[in-house]
């Protein structure tokens, strides 16, 4: 059963250099953010083994936020090897992030 990766500068780079991943940059006090957080829990289980599903919180990690230029969430980045292939901004729906990771595999 998978479960979602909390990404953190210390290890960000290391996860996400491989394969696919899907990152999640979300805060606790984000409503969208809140609304979306059981769709990462599902994506985790279902792409257990097939992509990197990954959450970043933002007041925690304003590094990273900074460093992908996050200036609204929830925003979430699709990479593939380490190189941001996508992005969507805002919450969506989870057969939409499942087709969209569908088609980077």
């Amino acid at each position: 059963m998978g479960q979602y990766i909390e990404l953190t500068k210390e290890n960000f780079e290391e996860v996400v250099k491989n394969g696919l991943s899907l990152v999640d940059f979300w805060a606790p006090w984000c409503g969208p953010c809140r609304m979306l957080s059981p769709v990462i829990d599902k994506l985790a289980q279902d792409y257990s083994g097939v992509a990197n599903i990954c959450k970043v919180n933002t007041d925690e990690q304003e590094e990273l936020s900074a460093q992908f230029g996050i200036r609204s969430i929830p925003t979430i980045l699709f990479l593939k090897d380490g190189k941001v292939v996508d992005q969507m901004v805002g919450a969506t729906s989870e057969q939409v992030l499942k087709d969209k990771l569908d088609s980077l595999k």
